[in-house]
């Protein structure tokens, strides 16, 4: 599944190490945090590098003129409320000048589905490319519910990107084969997808990414 073309699991060693202490159930909060917005930077920075980009001419350097260069595009960042704010700020700190487009979204404990509690896009679609931030793709239910509520606003799904820090298998399966054109870029992809909903090994304890972050349920989507 991890060889299909929109799907781009990183295999950068600084992914790899900070995930590895991510895992940790005993990691202090404040390297979770930090490690969560080190791991959005790099996932951004990678889904970044095909972005078109157009020549800026008639500069001035200290010493000479000189053409630069800018992307052409509106960007979008869609945090899936509560969870995606942990890589809200990595990825303004890409795009400060990008539109943000919060979704309310958490899963219900029992069901497992996503329940929508917030919307406020605009009435106009606003960006050209959107990257979606929901730090676990577990069951894939909660991503599956905010993809078709930005295709629902006018969004392509080929002008939508997924960064996610970890996902299941079956949750990324799930994202993909109704989505094929989204591309997802994430750190790992676990196996196990345990019979509460939860990524096996995942993030420190079960509910780590929740206790840490002060989020709802919605952080294990």
């Amino acid at each position: 599944m991890s060889n299909a073309p929109k799907i781009n699991v990183s295999s950068h060693p600084l992914v790899l190490s900070k995930l590895t202490q991510l895992r940790l159930h005993d990691l202090p909060a404040k390297d979770f945090r930090e490690g969560i917005r080190a791991i959005g930077s790099m996932l951004i920075y990678e889904a970044s590098r095909h972005l078109p980009v157009a020549d800026v001419p008639n500069l001035q350097s200290p010493v000479a003129p000189f053409t630069g260069q800018t992307i052409p595009l509106r960007i979008g960042l869609s945090p899936i409320l509560r969870a995606g704010l942990a890589l809200e700020d990595a990825a303004l700190d890409m795009f400060p000048e990008a539109t943000v487009l919060h979704l309310g979204l958490f899963r219900d404990k029992v069901s497992l589905q996503a329940i929508e509690y917030y919307s406020k896009l605009p009435s106009q679609v606003t960006a050209d490319i959107v990257f979606l931030l929901d730090p676990l793709i577990a069951t894939g239910g909660t991503a599956l519910a905010a993809l078709n509520m930005l295709t629902e606003w006018g969004l392509k799904p080929s002008q939508i990107k997924i960064i996610s820090v970890l996902g299941s298998k079956q949750g990324v399966s799930n994202v993909s084969e109704e989505f094929p054109d989204v591309e997802i870029y994430i750190g790992a992809i676990d196996d196990v997808l345990t019979e509460k909903g939860y990524i096996s090994p995942g993030l420190g304890d079960a509910v780590s990414f929740s206790v840490k972050y002060h989020l709802c349920s919605g952080a294990t989507s």
